[in-house]
């Protein structure tokens, strides 16, 4: 089994030293293996490529996700058939094979109904699959597949739902449904939560356990949790604290409000991981039942350091720092009881950030430690006699793959489904079980992150941080450019040098005094590139976005959709900010009336929603859960068989980057005649997150609360059509920002 948690960082666990309670998974600590010196490739999808092939991300075509794509084979984020899955090497040797959680290893435009499947996780090995196919989701009201076809959650908030238990209670059925039938039968199960990637969502008594533990803010966090790190062998007793970040505020510098409202944040997602935590120790349990836990290898892992999404003050609302409309403090003070909770898409700050990646520096998407270096553990009371120790040897996620087929005693296979297979990268560590005094066989391992770049080897490791150390000394953005001439200017003067061995947590550039060393490890940097397909290097990131990349279907103007039909991703659905738009409902009226959605995009935390209630038209643009916008018909829709439509026509400028999509006037039609019209003062700018559009329903957390999900239509609804026209308004490097943010 393989448990892999998201934006995990390496000090929050406890048994990584952390101040938050993970009684379970410390368990597995306590009775199997902790590594100190695992590695990922600091980002989610890149990582999830690596565990699941044991092979190179760049080699997966996964330099960064599917969202930024490009023509390089390093980059074009489609995993090639010649990198087999584990599933796929697995199933083929008698093994049940099950895919539970995020996947987020298939591009998004391949994601809604039409396909194709190949890239799914039924189309690589896996017999069932119970989760979400993107970067994230809602906690509360997640976008669930199963097996090959979109599913509404078994039960609402109200009644008690939350992702985590029900991801928990969806593999403990799939091992038992074949369990009961063959009970000797293997099994493997890749299970990934949702958790603790924001949406930071957990029921309020989990986070009210931690109320005013973290009042002190994140450098006594850091000091408290480093301690005890060292105090558990965690790290090395000679090790470091990193210096403190300068993009991260010092506590005592924020405000008496603005420390409530972060500690709150904090205290937030120390219940989501205790929560997650929790509900692991049920699966485990499970096992345990059955009689298949000692004989269960399981490895934990999480894909990449703590999250900086949150921005320096973190969000109720996550789409709204996607929108560059971030909330004022009195605003988020207002949520402050919500956090957490089904009306917020909450994030912490950035501070909470560096402390979760203690002892490191920096975090999520950069090469540093604190994006690389992360929480991993094995457990195996069968096949390990080793218990509760640390261990020490150099390991990467693409080790994974060949220590577990290298335990079973299977070789790589020649070829999957025909397809001839490439070799794995990765190499076994399960010589490290029983040996403490075992070194690692994995001596050099590439970094590279839209341009971030660092290489390990031997003891020694080299960064190349992009566009700088932080951000407040580069004075660039995250996915600025590289050109020739500032990689040439790079390569001679940016590259940092530690002494791993002797500098655990990178605190001591010694660059200046080991030329020939730093000269070495870029000369080798690049020959690593050359072999996993990381060249040419890509830092850009609106770029990416601008670049081209092949759909499923040809762009259109005219859309149509039928009640009934899954929900799109937002990835394939039709575009409709900032830019004149029209929705027409092809409805039937019977006698008495009807109500319902004709058409919506979006959730509660942000989105539109057109359709009939009261026997009234109605229009509602959600703008990023801080104002309701509405126009409603003068008159009611009359019994019989209609044309129901809704106008948009914006009537100024967009100004994306103050955090305001486009003006304009909504108008309501019955059978083209006006039945009511209203401005709309400012609309979202770039995006919905959730973002996916329903024919018919508004299924999950409702745009307005004018209504109740799914608040399906109770007439006979034939068709909606989507017209657009005019030109599309958009703002790339906002769209970057988005983009980076759900990884």
């Amino acid at each position: 089994m393989f448990i892999t948690l998201d934006d995990t960082g390496y000090g929050q666990l406890g048994c990584y030293g952390g101040p938050i309670a993970t009684p379970n998974i410390d368990s597995l600590a306590r009775n199997g293996l902790l590594y100190n010196n695992m590695h990922t490739t600091a980002l989610c999808s890149p990582s999830r490529s690596c565990i699941i092939t044991g092979r190179n991300h760049h080699a997966n075509a996964m330099a960064l996700v599917t969202e930024f794509s490009t023509g390089y084979p390093g980059y074009n984020g489609r995993i090639p058939f010649e990198n087999g899955f584990v599933s796929e090497t697995l199933v083929e040797r008698g093994f049940n094979t099950y895919a539970i959680g995020k996947w987020h290893l298939v591009p998004s435009e391949f994601e809604s109904a039409a396909g194709p499947y190949d890239r799914w996780p039924l189309g690589r090995g896996f017999e069932r699959f119970y989760g979400f196919l993107g970067g994230d989701s809602s906690q509360w009201y997640p976008d669930l597949v199963y097996d090959n076809h979109q599913i509404e959650p078994p039960a609402t908030p109200e009644e008690g739902y939350h992702l985590t238990p029900d991801l928990v209670d969806r593999a403990m059925s799939f091992v038992a449904d074949a369990k009961q039938v063959a009970p000797d039968k293997p099994f493997f199960l890749y299970f990934c939560t949702g958790a603790t990637h924001a949406p930071h969502h957990v029921p309020k008594e989990w986070a009210d356990r931690y109320r005013g533990q973290f009042d002190d803010g994140w450098d006594a966090y850091r000091e408290a949790a480093f301690a005890r790190q060292r105090q558990l062998g965690v790290v090395p007793a000679d090790a470091r604290l990193s210096r403190h970040d300068p993009d991260v505020p010092e506590w005592d510098s924020l405000t008496p409000d603005a420390r409530r409202l972060s500690a709150r944040m904090m205290e937030v997602y120390a219940g989501f991981l205790s929560h997650t935590d929790h509900h692991i120790g049920r699966l485990l349990d499970f096992l345990k039942e059955t009689g298949e836990f000692d004989n269960t290898l399981i490895m934990l892992v999480s894909d990449n350091g703590a999250s900086a999404e949150g921005g320096v003050t973190g969000t109720t609302n996550e789409s709204q720092f996607f929108n560059n409309a971030p909330e004022p403090i009195e605003d988020s003070l207002r949520s402050i009881d919500e956090i957490g909770g089904p009306a917020t898409f909450n994030h912490y700050p950035w501070g909470w950030t560096w402390a979760g990646n203690t002892p490191f520096r920096r975090w999520k998407r950069e090469t540093y430690r604190g994006g690389a270096s992360d929480p991993f553990l094995v457990h195996w009371p069968h096949g390990i006699r080793a218990r509760g120790e640390v261990r020490t040897p150099y390991a990467h996620i693409i080790d994974m793959v060949p220590t577990v087929l290298d335990v079973l005693g299977i070789e790589p296979p020649a070829a999957i489904k025909g397809v001839p297979q490439s070799p794995l990268h990765g190499v076994s560590f399960a010589h490290t079980f029983d040996d403490a005094s075992a070194r690692t066989l994995h001596h050099t391992q590439y970094f590279e992150m839209m341009g971030h770049r660092a290489i390990d080897h031997d003891g020694w490791r080299a960064v190349c941080p992009w566009p700088g150390p932080s951000f407040a000394e580069a004075g660039k953005p995250f996915g600025t450019p590289i050109g020739a001439e500032t990689l040439g200017k790079l390569d001679a003067e940016g590259w940092e040098l530690y002494h791993i061995a002797e500098d655990f947590a990178e605190t001591d550039d010694v660059a200046a005094g080991n030329t020939a060393k730093r000269v070495e490890m870029i000369s080798l940097w690049y020959v690593e590139a050359g072999k996993y397909g990381v060249l040419p290097i890509d830092a850009g990131g609106v770029q990416r976005l601008m670049t081209e990349r092949p759909q499923i279907f040809a762009e259109r103007n005219r859309y149509t959709f039928r009640p009934g039909t899954e929900t799109l991703p937002a990835a394939v659905a039709p575009r409709v900010l900032n830019r004149p738009f029209a929705v027409t409902a092809d409805a039937e009226i019977p006698a008495g009336g009807a109500e319902g959605v004709f058409l919506c995009q979006g959730t509660n935390v942000g989105g539109s929603t057109f359709y009939l209630k009261d026997r009234r038209l109605h229009y509602a643009h959600n703008y990023l859960r801080r104002g309701m916008y509405t126009v409603s018909s003068t008159e009611d829709v009359p019994e019989g068989r209609h044309e129901l439509r809704l106008e948009f026509e914006p009537t100024g400028k967009p100004e994306i980057p103050e955090g305001r999509g486009v003006p304009g006037r909504a108008r309501l039609y019955v059978d083209r005649r006006l039945v009511g019209e209203a401005d709309i003062p400012v609309t979202t700018p770039i995006m919905f997150n959730p973002g996916g559009m329903t024919c018919g329903a508004d299924p999950g957390s409702p745009v307005t609360p004018d209504h109740r999900p799914p608040f399906g239509f109770t007439g006979t609804l034939h068709t909606v059509t989507v017209d657009l026209s005019g030109e599309l308004i958009t703002d790339a490097e906002s769209e970057l920002r988005m983009h980076l943010s759900r990884q």
